[in-house]
């Protein structure tokens, strides 16, 4: 199994580009990188899901909304399988 690593600067002390691949060769899909810019709000029948805002890395001009299982918070940099589905807005 052969992973590529993103190359990015050491400006500091952990990257999180040192540790997720860009690229699984065990499915043949190419991850995408997307921050956190703005958390929307908390969704779900019992509010375990986190509506988010989110700015894709590699194109910049880019932002969905992605509904996010777990703690997150703006800044986090999240790891998606797919980068096409945008999530429904909140009522």
């Amino acid at each position: 199994m052969q992973i590529q690593v993103a190359k990015c600067r050491k400006d500091f002390a952990f990257h999180p580009c040192e540790y997720y691949p860009l690229f699984d060769s065990t499915k043949l899909t190419r991850l995408h990188r997307a921050i956190v810019m703005k958390v929307i709000g908390r969704t779900g029948s019992r509010g375990q899901v986190t509506q988010v805002r989110v700015k894709f890395l590699d194109d910049q001009n880019r932002q969905i909304m992605r509904n996010v299982k777990g703690p997150v918070r703006e800044g986090d940099i999240l790891t998606l399988m797919e980068s096409e589905r945008e999530a429904r807005r909140l009522r």
